[in-house]
């Protein structure tokens, strides 16, 4: 292990399974359809050797999460995921502890795979379910309807001990009466966590299209803010503040591998179009892998890896991703760990500035908290301290 500022953030592994039934229209993941049957075994074997590359790269470091993203993982088996987290466990130690995660796409069919992920390892799911009402559903691209859903919900609540689920919420015509109601129904089937993600259009997508050719109209930028005011009000008075941005739970039940994320700790990518971030003798790196899932599997069976970028961050570059990962939290960032990242103080003009305008606020232990005023404008704070 090397000392580093964030060492105590915790070391995540991600696994990324880049295929999907179908292509959402608002989504801009690395996902892919194939309509043909995907060679599980061959990926596993990818896989395998990728896993062996990042331990080389990352000896000595005992995994506190593993997260299958995608993509949908819930299309993997139950086989195949167990074998990719005996990988895990043979390339790293693996605490007692460790947060194992899958998403799902809460279909009746891969519902009924849950009890053989749980069999396999994995401790915690979080299902994509975005919308409580079919006609939404169908708007959303979603292949599920709103009963399997809650279905999905409960089959998770029966097997595992933890469970999450994603909302999207500023749909068109989405009103922050109807968003209020559809909480509330969520938060009395969400035990600890929810995931709350107001709609964007992003580039290359679908939505995007419609957006352009003005058959696709989102809310308004006061509504929008009257829908996130909404979020932040119904999900505290249940007792799940927002801890991030987007992700709301119960105190304890915060996304420990998230938090890895968000706390600039240390995590390998696996799988395509992945990323990480490690500390080596060369200082903090920054990883990507090939996205195209065929190019990758022919480039690990070829070297062992699909990396296509292991470059050194600057100090500057650290401390700017710091901040940008570190606000989004409830909890905000120490500006101490700040200036061991990056070499330099934040500005403390810039800092008195922004708390007279209300964006931000510090705590008695000095931390850098964004106040519900400075959440929406999360980005234009980030830059101003960063200067």
């Amino acid at each position: 292990m090397i000392a580093h500022p964030t060492s105590d953030a915790g070391f995540g592994v991600y696994i990324h399974w880049p295929f999907c039934a179908a292509k959402c229209p608002y989504c801009d993941f690395n996902s892919h359809v194939r309509h043909k049957p995907v060679d599980q075994e061959r990926f596993l074997a990818a896989f395998r050797r990728e896993i062996d590359h990042m331990r080389e790269l990352s000896p000595g470091r005992t995994v506190t999460s593993v997260f299958f993203g995608g993509g949908t993982p819930s299309l993997m088996k139950p086989e195949t995921v167990g074998a990719l987290l005996d990988a895990v466990g043979g390339a790293w130690a693996v605490a007692p502890d460790a947060e194992i995660t899958l998403e799902a796409n809460p279909t009746s069919v891969e519902a009924e795979r849950f009890r053989g992920y749980r069999a396999a390892g994995v401790n915690r799911v979080s299902l994509g379910v975005q919308a409580m009402n079919d006609a939404d559903l169908k708007a959303l691209g979603r292949m599920h309807s709103a009963d399997e859903a809650m279905a999905a919900v409960a089959t998770a609540a029966s097997i595992f001990e933890r469970f999450s689920f994603d909302l999207i919420y500023a749909r068109p015509g989405h009103t922050p009466q109807a968003w209020a109601a559809e909480l509330e129904e969520a938060i009395a089937r969400a035990a600890e966590h929810l995931s709350l993600y107001q709609l964007t259009i992003e580039p290359g997508t679908f939505f995007e299209q419609l957006h352009k050719a003005g058959k696709l109209v989102t809310p308004d930028e006061e509504t929008g803010r009257a829908l996130f005011d909404v979020t932040q009000e119904v999900c505290e008075r249940h007792g799940l503040p927002a801890y991030e941005i987007s992700n709301h739970a119960k105190p304890g039940a915060e996304s420990r591998h998230n938090l890895v994320y968000w706390r600039y700790g240390e995590y390998v990518g696996v799988g395509p179009g992945s990323h990480g971030r490690l500390v080596t003798p060369l200082g903090r790196m920054a990883s990507e892998t090939e996205k195209h899932p065929e190019t990758w599997l022919e480039m690990t069976e070829r070297q062992g890896h699909g990396v296509t970028v292991f470059d050194a961050l600057t100090r500057e570059e650290q401390g700017d991703e710091f901040l940008v990962m570190g606000l989004r939290l409830g909890e905000g960032v120490d500006p101490q760990r700040y200036e061991a990242l990056s070499g330099r103080r934040i500005d403390a003009r810039r800092v008195a500035s922004l708390i007279e305008e209300g964006v931000i606020r510090r705590t008695p232990l000095g931390r850098l908290v964004v106040t519900s005023t400075g959440l929406p404008v999360l980005n234009a704070v980030v830059a101003d301290l960063a200067m």
